[in-house]
């Protein structure tokens, strides 16, 4: 009886009962999944997506056309749109009428530069589905490039009148990724003045906010979009970024606590209250926040990458070789882990890994972004073996292609330049002498990246009475606010001789009340923000106890380390070595004018001579800061402060001399940038 019992339920997958739950079972499961994998991907994970989707099918279902279409979305995102045809030519075959797999494949084909082979799937997507205004856009679009402009303004209006924000919301979208911001701007308020509650229009023209430094603005207009649509995740995100983009670290907290409540299965709100909370130097409370993002989904990438960063920057150098490998093992094409690493400065890829970076390069479908992420580690790798021909190849191609989706102009340097000198003259000098904040406790440290400021910084503040912070906004941020007290037409940095005696006292003030959220209660504290040597003359005029320290270094190695870096942003003149020469000379040129209106107010500190003679300049160094000397100021190494720059874990050993003249290894290369800075090469010494 027992045996027969247990035999009963062996052979349950013949009860048709029992059947219909397994099929109900396995509906939820892939619905769960295709709405999940839904939400990565509209939240911008798109590696996510793929793998969830590609779980998804290995372990659920392998005959659903939607995750099928879901994952060829995911790779065409990725810029891997040959993998997304080859998937949706086999789908279409399975499920010939089913409209979204020709849709995609229409927009693969088109990400491949075949408009004429998209134009058969758009017509077959709308044979299938004739009142779908997606294809319709895109067909549209094509005919028109094509010249058969009748066809083409025929399925925009009926895609307008299907959908009336769409397709403008599109075009608007573009522009701004191509960096045409007056045009995205201008359709963006034209959407906005028809369908005033149309959120998505109000994300992007906050998006054009932000990027044109208007965060102000941005914040309203994303306020608005939270108040029509409370539910909506994106939106809230989306607020929390620009809120910690403008300092106010509190309403970004509010307001990704709500991300968090409106999507509590997914890791999105826990990794972007991990980002917050590092800004604001909580490092102990970032890590626990991305740490209960990657308990929710163990391999998500964003969240192992933030680890991965903030463990960098309070030292933790092998936990965060292990959180950026993670990212690796979840997707082995992420070339931001492979930068990442090399960006640690003291990892050596194995040989293996080189290989591997060979090899993803090679992929047809890698998009530029990533390509050039890949180049510049296996530059620095070839570089560590002293392959330098190799090693140039790769920083200059990668750079290369950083530079397509950047934004320099050299004019508007040389004339912002020029402005910051006529108005910071000698007379105006002398007419706001002694006034201001009397305070002395900043000591701001500036100049070029990678000039040797942060070891500056770590020497400063392993002293008992500094405080060492990190880039401070601030000085930038109340420039922006004098011009906004200003009447109209009166900007910064014009408008600091409009300042009355007052409100330079007040600014002086403001900048440290608002440092306090980074520094303890020692009497000095640094601010590392190198951009700050265009601000001297604002900072002597509210802080004029203020010492400023200009960090140097050899010209040739400034500007050959600057274009190794592949900074992640802030640094548009850095990808391009002539675009690099020009920069630099124009901060010469403002430096020279800062020491003349200014002479015995500006340290320069030259890194050569720190590194040949560290306890002589460090002793001068600290003496110039009005602080006795301290035995620790030589033991910088051992100061267990975060950093957050590229040399933090340099920074944390011994000096060494490895760095300087650097720029030799590749002097057959620099014949051009040599020949621009002659000027200042000639007092340097060649050796």
């Amino acid at each position: 009886m027992l045996h027969g019992s247990h035999r009963g339920k062996i052979d349950q997958p013949d009860n048709p009962a029992w059947k219909n739950e397994m099929v109900k079972d396995e509906q939820s499961a892939l619905k769960a999944s295709f709405e999940r994998a839904l939400e990565f991907l509209n939240a911008g994970d798109h590696v996510m997506a793929e793998k969830i989707c590609r779980r998804t099918i290995k372990e659920i279902s392998n005959s659903d056309p939607n995750i099928q279409v879901l994952l060829c979305v995911s790779l065409i995102r990725q810029g891997r749109s040959g993998s997304a045809v080859k998937r949706l030519k086999h789908t279409i075959r399975s499920f010939p009428n089913f409209a979204p797999a020709h849709e995609e494949l229409g927009n693969a084909l088109l990400a491949q530069n075949k408009p004429e082979n998209a134009i058969e799937a758009f017509k077959k997507a709308l044979q299938i589905k004739p009142d779908n205004p997606g294809p319709m856009i895109k067909l549209g679009k094509i005919y028109n490039k094509l010249g058969r402009k009748d066809e083409s303004n025929e399925l925009y209006k009926k895609a307008l009148s299907l959908e009336p924000t769409k397709e403008r919301l599109a075009s608007a979208a573009q522009a701004f990724a191509r960096g045409e911001i007056e045009e995205a701007e201008k359709i963006s308020r034209q959407i906005l003045r028809e369908y005033p509650d149309d959120v998505d229009g109000l994300r992007l023209l906050a998006s054009i906010a932000s990027k044109m430094e208007q965060r102000d603005d941005a914040i309203v207009l994303l306020e608005r979009a939270v108040q029509i649509k409370p539910k909506f995740a994106g939106a809230w995100a989306d607020l929390a970024e620009t809120y910690t983009e403008s300092e106010d670290f509190g309403k970004a907290l509010d307001a990704v606590q709500r991300v968090i409540k409106l999507q509590p299965n997914l890791p999105f709100g826990h990794m972007i209250r991990g980002s917050i909370l590092g800004k604001m130097d909580d490092h102990k409370g970032s890590i626990e926040s991305y740490k209960s993002a990657l308990e929710i989904e163990p391999q998500h990438i964003g969240s192992n990458m933030g680890l991965g960063n903030i463990l960098k920057t309070v030292g933790k150098y092998d936990e965060a070789v292990a959180s950026y490998k993670k990212c690796i093992e979840a997707q082995p094409m992420f070339s931001e882990a492979y930068w990442s690493l090399a960006n640690l400065k003291t990892y050596t890829f194995e040989e293996s890994e080189i290989k591997g970076m060979e090899e993803h390069i090679q992929n047809p479908d890698l998009p530029p972004p990533s390509r050039a992420f890949f180049h510049i580690a296996l530059a620095n790798a070839k570089e560590k073996q002293k392959n330098y021909g190799e090693a140039w190849y790769h920083f200059f191609t990668g750079n290369e292609l950083r530079r397509q989706s950047e934004i320099y102009d050299s004019v508007t340097t040389q004339v912002t330049h020029e402005t910051l000198m006529e108005t910071f003259t000698k007379d105006f000098v002398s007419s706001t002498k002694g006034k201001g904040c009397q305070s002395d406790a900043p000591i701001f440290i500036l100049g070029l990246p990678r000039s040797g400021s942060t070891l500056v910084e770590q020497i400063i503040a392993s002293h008992s009475q500094v405080e060492g912070t990190r880039e401070l906004p601030d000085i930038s941020l109340l420039g922006r606010k004098l011009t906004k007290i200003k009447p109209p037409g009166i900007k910064y940095p014009d408008a600091v001789k409009h300042m009355t005696d007052k409100e330079k006292v007040d600014f002086g003030e403001d900048y440290l009340k608002t440092s306090l959220r980074y520094r303890t209660d020692k009497p000095h504290f640094i601010d590392k923000m190198p951009n700050n040597f265009a601000h001297i003359g604002f900072i002597k005029t509210i802080l004029p106890n203020a010492k400023i320290i200009n960090a140097k270094r050899h010209p040739l190695d400034s500007c050959v380390s600057s274009f190794k870096q592949l900074f992640y942003k802030g640094q548009s003149w850095s990808y391009d070595l002539f675009e690099i020469g020009e920069y630099y000379l124009e901060y010469v040129r403002l430096m020279n004018h800062w020491h003349e209106i200014y002479p015995n107010d500006i340290y320069d500190i030259h890194y050569e001579s720190l590194i040949e003679n560290q306890e002589e300049e460090s002793k001068k160094l600290i003496e110039y800061c009005g602080l006795d000397w301290e035995e620790a100021c030589l033991k910088f190494y051992e100061n267990k402060r975060s950093v957050n720059t590229a040399s933090s874990e340099q920074v944390r050993q011994p000096i060494y001399k490895g760095a300087m003249f650097a720029w030799k290894n590749y002097e057959s290369e620099l014949g051009p940038l040599i020949e621009m800075l002659e000027p200042v090469l000639e007092e340097l010494p060649k050796n």
